[in-house]
């Protein structure tokens, strides 16, 4: 197992996904100076109950490890970064540090490198089509649109899913299965049986 700091957030990131963060609360800005001067990175969790600052809040139990690529000084004593995910992990146990800061042992979950099946082409289509319309990055990188678990990490982070969906899919261990979970969900949209996912 591994011990790491944990930052709850109303978001779910997925292995490969970036996101940039704005940070003022001295157990975070003290967690990214010791991340940056250990070349180590922290875990993202999705919030189960409470808010992102103040109060601990409660969390899933299923997150991502990230490593900082970029930050920058922001006006008004605010510190930006930008987190790149790594790995998938499941916390065996946690605590909370004298400051607040929840520090967890981690297990970190297995991801397979299978090719799309013929018969689940249409998630990669989709995801070009997406790719190629937003003019986003990832449109470059034509030979990971085959691999399976790189396409449904793709989906589950663009498409407009609730975030308690998008944390069932982080937490499913085979892409197979996120893809035909976002099939269904995406049935009962264009069924109107939901306003939104």
């Amino acid at each position: 197992m591994n011990e790491i700091a944990i930052f709850p957030l109303n978001v779910v990131v997925f292995p490969e996904g970036e996101l940039p963060l704005r940070l003022f609360e001295p157990r975070y800005l003290d967690m990214v100076k010791r991340c940056m001067r250990k070349d180590i990175g922290f875990g993202i969790c999705l919030i189960s109950k409470g808010n992102e600052a103040g109060v601990p809040a409660e969390i899933n139990l299923f997150g991502t490890y990230v490593r900082i690529i970029d930050w920058e000084q922001l006006p008004g004593g605010l510190l930006g970064i930008t987190v790149k995910g790594e790995k998938r992990f499941r916390i065996e146990s946690s605590w909370l540090q004298d400051d607040n800061l929840r520090i967890a042992d981690i297990t970190y979950l297995d991801e397979d490198d299978d090719i799309i099946p013929e018969n689940y082409q249409g998630f990669s289509e989709l995801l070009k089509q997406i790719a190629e319309r937003y003019e986003l990055e990832i449109a470059d990188e034509e030979e990971r649109f085959e691999k399976a678990t790189w396409v449904s990490e793709r989906l589950a982070e663009i498409l407009p899913f609730e975030l308690s969906m998008k944390q069932t899919l982080l937490e499913m261990d085979k892409p197979l299965q996120r893809f035909d979970l976002m099939q269904a969900l995406l049935e009962k949209v264009e069924a109107g049986e939901f306003n939104q996912i």
